[in-house]
């Protein structure tokens, strides 16, 4: 490679280090929401085959856009959260993990790292076949982590005063549908953007937070090309009209909400078709959160409560047992993880482990005590599909879900203890407040 990861991994990680003068300009006001952002390109170079799942990776003859390790960082008073979007199929705790010991002055228990699910992207999972080797390139992985507690680091050191908008509406247009049954998806856009307190003429957009539930595999692994897929335009719209970053977060897009790309002959797999979702994407977020109320005092609140998950499924115990990435397996067969909550103005953000079904999604929401709710799927891990024990093997249609799923009751479990957590949490801001 052009560059060697290992090498980049050490020589960089003395940067890492916040500098002092950050912390006490961001302490002077202890009363005054800080917001930062920063991105780091993770393109592998020389490019590495792609992955779209359980598999052999397609080896990439070329690429279309880059991959990007993005960070938001968001504090008032002590509290300090980050929430990082990577352009990746999946990310693991024990990757997340690395990338959270980079970072010394964020509680590693308020550092969100999920992913976007580009089908187009390395191999993050370390499968193995059945000799026993590894897909994925462990080198580059600890190199990515690197780039992303660099971003995160740079992000808190960039952070300014800012004030924010939030709002949730329906994303009008041929952008998602369900395989499964075309219309059983939300059809919801949760928006969060911040912008600078400084008084200009117009708003100055610090970065813009789109959480959408969606399939990125117009592109897919098939064809062998390296792509954030229409996550790349929808970066490159937003930016180009605010100025501001553009970080995109999934939601519950499992069981099989994807990108609506179908044509009169089949799907239109193409880069041109990436744009056309991605921009009309960018677009929606772009219209819903524009008249929304500036809340120029939100609060800042962030907790979590670990969960542990049977491990039921033998393709995914096979998977997490073999893995070089080592999965913490305990003893009783199960996986733990961890489940965040925010509360930053009048939204609240729950963290979902994996690809929930549009259903769950659906019942988080409105048990969510807000009309600003935002699910990050794919956060802190990514377990493949989440169902409820009633659709756990229920149709032919849910024989792939439930076989790459951990088991039948994850579902029942992330919904009790997200509930839970929910209950035992301070609310977020009354709308009527702002």
């Amino acid at each position: 490679m052009k560059n060697s990861y290992a090498s980049l991994f050490l020589i960089t990680s003395i940067f890492s280090i916040p500098l002092c003068s950050t912390v006490f300009a961001v302490d002077k006001d202890k009363d005054m929401l800080y917001v930062g952002s920063a991105k780091r390109v993770v393109t592998p170079d020389p490019l590495l085959p792609v992955s779209g799942g359980v598999g052999t990776p397609e080896p990439a003859e070329k690429k279309i856009g880059d991959l990007f390790a993005r960070a938001m960082v968001m504090k008032k008073g002590d509290v300090a959260v980050a929430i990082v979007s990577l352009d990746f199929l999946g990310w693991s705790s024990v990757l997340a993990d690395k990338i959270r010991l980079l970072v010394p002055q964020i509680p590693p228990e308020n550092i969100l790292v999920g992913v976007t699910h580009t089908h187009s992207a390395p191999e993050t999972y370390g499968f193995v076949d059945e000799k026993g080797n590894c897909s994925a390139d462990l080198k580059y992985l600890d190199w990515v982590c690197q780039q992303a507690g660099e971003a995160i680091n740079e992000a808190y050191k960039n952070m300014k005063p800012a004030y924010l908008k939030i709002a949730m509406g329906e994303a009008k247009g041929k952008i998602a549908y369900n395989y499964y049954a075309d219309e059983l998806y939300d059809h919801r856009c949760s928006v969060l953007q911040a912008i600078s307190t400084e008084k200009k003429k117009g708003e100055k957009v610090l970065v813009t937070l789109v959480n959408y539930a969606i399939h990125p595999e117009v592109i897919g692994d098939s064809q062998k090309i390296l792509s954030p897929d229409l996550c790349g335009p929808l970066y490159d719209k937003i930016e180009s009209e605010t100025g501001g970053m553009a970080i995109f977060m999934n939601s519950a897009q499992g069981g099989m909400v994807t990108a609506d790309c179908r044509g009169p002959n089949g799907d239109i797999q193409t880069w041109d078709e990436c744009i056309r979702i991605g921009e009309l994407l960018a677009s929606e977020a772009l219209r819903i959160v524009k008249d929304a109320p500036v809340q120029k005092n939100p609060t800042l609140y962030c907790t979590n409560t670990s969960v542990e998950f049977p491990i039921d499924s033998p393709l995914l115990r096979m998977v997490l047992k073999n893995s070089p990435i080592k999965y913490p397996i305990t003893e009783k067969n199960t996986i733990p993880t961890r489940i965040n909550l925010i509360n930053v103005g009048t939204a609240q953000i729950i963290t979902i482990p994996g690809e929930a079904l549009p259903n769950i999604g659906f019942y988080l929401k409105r048990k969510m005590p807000t009309p600003h709710p935002f699910l990050f799927g794919l956060t802190n891990d990514a377990f493949g599909y989440i169902l409820t024990k009633v659709d756990w093997n229920s149709f032919k249609r849910y024989e792939y879900i439930s076989r790459t799923g951990l088991g039948e009751m994850t579902g029942e479990i992330l919904i009790d203890t997200i509930l839970k957590l929910v209950n035992q949490s301070p609310k977020p801001d009354p709308v009527e407040k702002q």
